[in-house]
């Protein structure tokens, strides 16, 4: 048998060095080439969509600042042919978009409670900032009464104010805030009641939260504006924004109640044993065991119910409480700034302010939720 030759053969001694991975799939390179131009199909929509989103932003743009009129006394400046949004208009009206017909000498008070809401919001939605019982204390108890007293007056010298003077910008903040505070608790209340072992707590629940589920926004807000006063005394006169908020709170809790059932029924088996094995009573494993984990899981549904819900105050205009588009409404009816881009102009406005609170949600549970998944990483 002859001998084998290896004065050809290569052995490596070491591990070879990695390798970068190819440029076309790495970088913005590699994800454009992925994720939009992965096959003729996905970069024939790819340009499709990016052609409609081109129109789309070029008419915005064009309509509010190429063609923008900047400066004017009135209307008639937004009434050539030719002219895009009437930012005068807005210059003329943005108190009355923030604050509605609240007195001018008295506007001090909307603006301080705008200050505190968001000074202790921001702490409060920020991991590391210490003394957060005491925060959540101030913001869930505290505001509330704060706010209660410096909007409506009447105490330590403040001049009184009606709510049928509030509108713009702060009904909307009121009745979106307030709804969203009262709602949770009472839709996690409504999610238990449904899971419990008593036929009659879970009968009522069923029945409540299918019942308001099953009539729209609108109904729900004319119910709490003429039919609540019909279950008060003759000498009771409810507020017609407390009316409002009532309505909300109802309605929005119902579908939480859901939102948050599904949650619940996600938890194992379980985790529910562990607890008794413990030795944890029912409110206890609930509240130290089983609600958090259910509140993670459902952070995405509980978050939608809150846009929507933010988003739903402009039905209150239906029961004459003029929130910011209904202030954006009643100001088109005012002949000095009649114009044909006027209404559009307002109605721009309104669609940016709505847009930056619920993209600011919706960023802000989108960081939760990653925040909150470490026992889901695999």
């Amino acid at each position: 048998m002859s001998a084998i030759d290896t004065s050809s053969v290569f052995v490596r001694a070491e591990m070879a060095e990695a390798r970068a991975a190819p440029i076309s799939t790495t970088g913005l390179v590699g994800w454009v080439r992925t994720r939009l131009f992965g096959s003729v199909f996905d970069g024939l929509l790819t340009l499709l969509g990016m052609a409609i989103a081109a129109s789309v932003i070029w008419s915005i743009f064009d309509f509010a600042v190429v063609r923008a009129v900047w400066t004017g006394e009135d209307g008639g400046v937004c009434r050539t042919p030719t002219a895009g949004a009437c930012w005068p208009y807005v210059t003329a009206y943005w108190k009355q978009f923030l604050f509605g017909r609240y007195p001018a000498e008295e506007r001090w008070r909307a603006i301080l409670v705008f200050a505190v809401f968001f000074g202790l919001l921001a702490p409060l939605a920020l991991p590391k900032i210490p003394f957060k019982r005491l925060n959540a204390l101030l913001f869930f108890v505290g505001m509330p009464i704060f706010a209660y007293v410096m909007l409506c007056g009447g105490w330590f010298g403040l001049e009184p104010v009606e709510t049928t003077m509030w509108g713009g910008l702060l009904v909307t903040l009121v009745v979106a805030v307030t709804g969203i505070v009262c709602s949770l608790p009472l839709g996690i209340l409504l999610a238990l009641g449904r899971r419990s072992k008593m036929p009659i707590v879970r009968t009522l629940s069923v029945v409540f939260i299918e019942f308001w589920r099953g009539v729209p926004m609108i109904t729900v807000l004319f119910m709490a504006a003429n039919m609540l006063p019909l279950f008060m005394p003759d000498n009771v006169d409810v507020d017609k924004l407390l009316r409002a908020l009532i309505g909300v709170t109802i309605f929005t809790a119902a579908y939480l109640a859901e939102t948050v059932r599904g949650g619940l029924q996600a938890i194992p088996k379980g985790q529910y044993e562990g607890a008794m094995a413990l030795g944890l009573g029912y409110w206890q494993t609930m509240g130290l065991i089983i609600m958090p984990q259910a509140l993670k899981l459902v952070i995405p549904g509980i978050v939608n119910s809150f846009i929507s819900l933010f988003k739903d105050t402009t039905l209150v205009l239906i029961v004459s409480i003029f929130d910011l588009l209904g202030m954006i409404q009643s100001s088109r009816s005012d002949p000095v700034w009649a114009a044909p881009s006027t209404g559009t102009t307002g109605y721009l406005v309104a669609a940016a302010t709505f847009w930056i609170f619920c993209f600011g949600m919706s960023r802000y549970s989108m960081w939760l939720e990653r925040r909150l998944a470490t026992g889901h990483k695999r």
